[in-house]
This record gives C-alpha cells, sequence and structure tokens, in this order.
C-alpha cells in the first residue's frame, strides 16, 4: 500500500507511535517556474488514447465498487513514468526544490524532537527477518536527506539510473512537472482506461492469468514480504522504464514498478455518485483512516505489491496518499488533450 499520513508522522517521531495529531504538512507553496514550458503541441514519447466507454473499478476492493460504466474521451498520455532525467531537466530549467528537499516547519510536528526535524522522505527498508504484516513500521524507515536525486538517502545518487522513474515526488512536484511540460496529471478514468487497454473487468491489466506463459509482465514482489525478494522478475526495487512489455496501447508500467499520482482526489465512496462521462473525482477528499487529510489517487501498484501483503496492482484497484509525502516508491506519468 502507498505510504500514509499517519505512518510519516510515526517515521519522523523514530520511536514508537507519535502523540501528534495534525496533519502530516510542510511548506508546499510551489517554486516559481519562471523558465519557458516545452513547446506547445509537443507529444513526443506519448501515445494516442482515442477514448471510449468501459467498466471501472474491481468488486475485489472495497474502495473500487461498485463496478460501473465511464467514457472518457480521447487523450494523449506518455508511454512510461516521469524519469529521472526527465525531472533533472525541469529542475535545471527551473531551479524547482520538491517538498522532500524544503525545511519542515516545527510546529507542524510538535510531538516530533527539533532534531529529527530535517528534509527528507520514506524509504522501504527490508528487515533482516519475518515480521508481523500489521505494522509497516517494521520496513519503512524516513530517512533525513532521501529525496528524488538520492533516492535512498545521503551517498546514494541517481547517475547511471536516469532511465528509472522518478520517486519520492509529492503530488505538488507531479503538478508542478507537469504544468511546465504543457501537460496535467491524467484522472483517475483516464488512467484505468488506459491500463486496460480494451480488456474488460480482467483480473490483471494484461489478463487472466499472473504470470501469462510462465513469465512476470510487471515490477511486483516476489518472496516473503517483506525481507526476502526473490527478483524472479530480475528486480529487487525499481526497474527502468520499458523493461517489461508494453499494453496494446503502447504504455509502459502501468502496473508494478512505481505508484502514479493522479489528479483526483479520493474518496472510498466516490464510484457509487461518480458521473458517467469524463469523471474529475469528488469535490473534496475524505479517507475514514485519516479524516484530516487532503489525499488524492494514487493508481498501478509498486514494486512492493506482494500477494502476501498489497494486491493493488490489480486491475481496477486504488491507492491514495497525503498531497505533501512521498516515497521511493511513488512516482507519475503525465497526459495532455488534443
Amino acid at each position: 500500500m502507498p505510504i500514509s499520513n499517519s505512518l510519516l508522522i510515526t517515521l519522523l517521531g523514530v520511536t514508537a507511535l507519535s502523540a501528534c495529531q495534525s496533519d502530516t504538512k510542510r511548506d508546499t507553496t510551489a517554486t516559481t517556474v519562471t523558465s519557458q514550458r516545452t513547446a506547445t503541441g509537443d507529444t513526443a514519447g506519448m501515445v494516442w488514447i482515442p477514448g471510449g466507454s468501459f467498466r471501472m473499478g474491481s468488486d475485489e476492493f472495497a474502495d473500487a465498487r461498485p463496478v460501473h460504466s465511464v467514457t472518457v474521451d480521447g487523450f494523449w498520455m506518455d508511454t512510461h513514468e516521469v524519469t529521472n532525467a526527465d525531472f533533472a531537466r525541469f529542475v535545471k530549467q527551473t531551479g524547482y526544490r520538491t517538498t522532500a528537499e524544503r525545511p519542515l516547519d516545527p510546529a507542524d510536528y510538535p510531538d516530533v524532537p527539533a532534531d529529527k526535524l530535517v528534509p527528507g522522505s520514506a524509504v522501504f527498508t527490508p528487515p533482516a527477518q519475518g515480521v508481523s504484516l500489521d505494522n509497516p513500521l517494521q520496513w519503512w524507515q524516513y530517512v533525513g536527506g532521501a529525496n528524488w536525486q538520492h533516492p535512498a538517502g545521503p551517498g546514494s545518487s541517481i547517475r547511471g539510473h536516469e532511465d528509472e522513474p522518478v520517486v519520492h515526488v509529492s503530488y505538488d512536484d507531479a503538478v508542478a512537472y507537469a504544468r511546465w511540460a504543457g501537460k496535467r496529471l491524467p484522472t483517475e478514468a483516464e488512467w484505468e482506461f488506459a491500463a486496460r487497454a480494451g480488456l474488460e473487468e480482467q483480473p490483471y491489466y494484461w489478463g487472466n492469468t499472473q504470470q501469462p506463459g510462465g513469465k512476470w509482465v510487471a515490477n511486483i514482489y516476489q518472496g516473503d514480504f517483506p525481507q526476502r525478494n526473490t527478483q524472479a522478475d530480475g528486480f529487487a526495487g525499481i526497474a527502468p522504464v520499458k523493461r517489461f512489455p508494453a499494453n496494446p496501447y503502447g504504455l509502459y508500467d502501468m502496473d508494478g514498478n512505481v505508484w502514479e499520482w493522479c489528479q483526483d482526489l479520493y474518496r472510498p465512496d466516490y464510484y457509487s455518485q461518480s458521473p458517467t462521462a469524463n469523471p474529475p473525482g469528488p469535490a473534496d477528499s475524505y479517507d475514514p483512516e485519516e479524516p484530516g487529510s487532503v489525499k488524492r489517487v494514487q493508481r498501478g501498484g509498486s514494486f512492493l505489491c506482494s500477494d502476501q501483503y498489497c494486491t493493488r496492482y490489480k486491475a481496477g484497484s486504488r491507492g491514495k496518499g497525503e498531497v505533501s509525502s512521498g516515497s521511493n516508491n511513488l512516482g507519475f506519468r503525465c497526459v495532455r488533450d488534443k
């Protein structure tokens, strides 16, 4: 599952459970993007998704019910997730600083020791032995200095990993990049329509079986989660983009690898009232698990999805994330209209 707001607060506190009940907040004032956008109308690296009608959602997941009919207009979509190289060009031209690189305000974390309030992000840190799957603190660690340029924290680098998806990006960061590129984030309906690529009500975006022809076709977790990854799919962590087969639309990694931000606010009950044509998402956010947090939808699952713990890479499933949070399994891709 994506990392939660309360978990991030707890990780900041380092010890046991933090008593802080306020929302996770940071200085999310977007760094001004002053350089010109990329050329308007440039659809290089994108494919045209023709639009149409489909059955959205999944009966397997409570917040993806009911399965309902949706129609979306055509749009352009990035063939793969935004990479480190892509994001580096954006930062070089704009001087943008991501949420994970900005100072934390002590007033927003009254119960967290001041020496722990350093910019950083959540990093998957597998334990040495089996642990209870009821406590994500066993495998997540808040790492000071972890950000898109240093995915595992100080000492790590994206050098040599330029073609991997950028991670540790908040919703605000993804929106800033998309605006600079003359694009936007996909709606949740657009994302699922593109991922299904014409396959209706299949358990996986690619079909009926997890390993068609005995092969892994997405970067997810194999083995004993979270302590032993057998790497049967060839990767222990993030894979470079386009290492697994594209779907019929020519899109790569729509399942697994990294979670992807969508523009919709998150509500678990939205599908019962969703409009049938181009649903934009609800007008407000509500998560009964963390009612004070503003959350957006995330889709596709990540390299940490496991049938032992999280099956949210499966077709129609949903993720969610507090808008200023990030982790080393969270990225995005963009779309644009005609």
